[in-house]
């Protein structure tokens, strides 16, 4: 995010009136250069308005509205080639495939993404070439996702983007978003979801009424950054108690209580909002039983409680594929020397077409060595490829 320069979106006193009704009232924002900004609020609250003005497909009533220094309502084709849009919904693909799909989309731009680039990108190599119609809901998502970046937008906005998804799949699709960020890209989502905002965003509206009603960080909304957390444990009859303002997972908040490893002392752990999928693994290994993931259902307090007694592991259905995945003992993989010269090319952020120069092939032949990998290590896209190769000593993405 560049605070430096020139906001990517002004908003002055913006407003939509349908009849009796104010959508959007009186709203000002600025979003920063290379932000990631979130607008937060529960259906009707006006986010969808407002960002269709922004995009241009909405004629305002009232305000001031600049986006890349242009004004959406007269804009032309040259400003729509600098943005990236996503619906909240999307039809009409069913009968063609993803790729073909992408290919009639290049048409539109004057400097659109290689095919294969976008297709890694998204993570669809391996149902580029299967209908629309037979993908999965995370998996049309995405491309969604893939038709908003295809022409090198310097803005993309994100309609309720996760909308209906499983955990997994917007784990996933978060990830996708968050390279996408480390592009430089200035992203606007809108969401339901305050998770989704503070696992994304830089910033967070939060609308109600069509009126900004809080503006800050994830960590600042509310005064949370502000206000001092108190933890506390039972250690056989010893009560410890600790008063913190920064952050702390609850692996880490039972070690500075107890001041010696969590899992030497505990065997249920409530985890927090700061807690990781690594956490996870990490206190699993080491023998600790009886857990709640931090997006798990209520329930299943009840439940991680009652598993220490027998020995068993609770975990909410987002973490318990990969920690299975992480414990079971993975058969040996034998990738060649070009499939591990191209996989540690892509670790370092290259592009198939950068790979392919570098190597003195060509992009096509990238592709099939990444297909061929992808294959073998049981994952279908670029950075699942490079964790898992990382995970088994395979390369060191550093």
């Amino acid at each position: 995010m560049n605070a430096t320069a020139a906001p990517a979106i002004s908003v002055k006193g913006l407003t939509k009136i349908y009849g009796d009704h104010r959508a959007v009232d009186d709203l000002d924002l600025e979003i920063r250069t290379g932000e990631v900004f979130a607008m937060l609020g529960p259906n009707g609250a006006g986010k969808t308005t407002t960002v269709e003005i922004l995009e241009g497909f909405r004629h305002r009533d009232g305000g001031e509205v600049r986006v890349l220094d242009t004004d959406p309502q007269r804009a032309n084709l040259q400003w729509r080639n600098r943005i990236g849009v996503v619906l909240q919904t999307s039809s009409g693909l069913d009968l063609i495939t993803p790729r073909e799909a992408l290919r009639h989309t290049a048409r539109a731009y004057a400097s659109p993404r290689d095919v294969d680039e976008v297709v890694d990108a998204v993570g669809l190599a391996e149902k580029a070439d299967d209908r629309v119609a037979a993908l999965s809901g995370g998996q049309r998502r995405r491309l969604d996702v893939g038709l908003g970046i295809f022409g090198r937008p310097e803005v993309l906005f994100l309609d309720e983007p996760t909308t209906g998804f499983d955990p997994q799949a917007r784990r996933d699709f978060w990830g996708l978003i968050e390279r996408l960020a480390a592009e430089g890209t200035t992203i606007v989502l809108t969401t339901h979801y305050l998770d989704e905002a503070e696992q994304l965003a830089d910033r967070v509206a939060v609308i109600a009424a069509g009126r900004l009603l809080a503006l800050d960080t994830p960590a600042g909304l509310g005064g949370r950054d502000r206000t001092e957390a108190i933890v506390s444990s039972d250690d056989g009859g010893t009560r410890r108690t600790l008063q913190t303002a920064a952050p702390m997972d609850g692996i880490e908040a039972t070690e500075r209580l107890l001041g010696t490893p969590a899992t030497a002392h505990v065997q249920v752990l409530v985890l927090t909002t700061y807690d990781t999928d690594t956490d996870i693994v990490r206190a699993v290994e080491a023998g600790a039983r009886g857990y709640l993931l931090k997006d798990a259902p209520p329930q299943l307090l009840v439940a991680a409680i009652r598993s220490a007694a027998a020995g068993e592991t609770v975990l909410a259905p987002t973490v318990a594929a990969s920690l299975a995945d992480h414990l079971r003992t993975p058969a040996p993989v034998a990738l060649t020397d070009r499939e591990l010269q191209v996989l540690r090319l892509v670790a370092t952020g290259r592009s198939n077409a950068e790979i392919g120069r570098e190597l003195l092939i060509g992009e096509a032949t990238v592709k099939t060595y990444l297909l061929r990998a992808y294959a073998k290590l049981g994952v279908n896209d670029r950075t699942a490829a490079v964790m898992t190769a990382h995970r088994r000593g395979l390369i060191d993405p550093r």
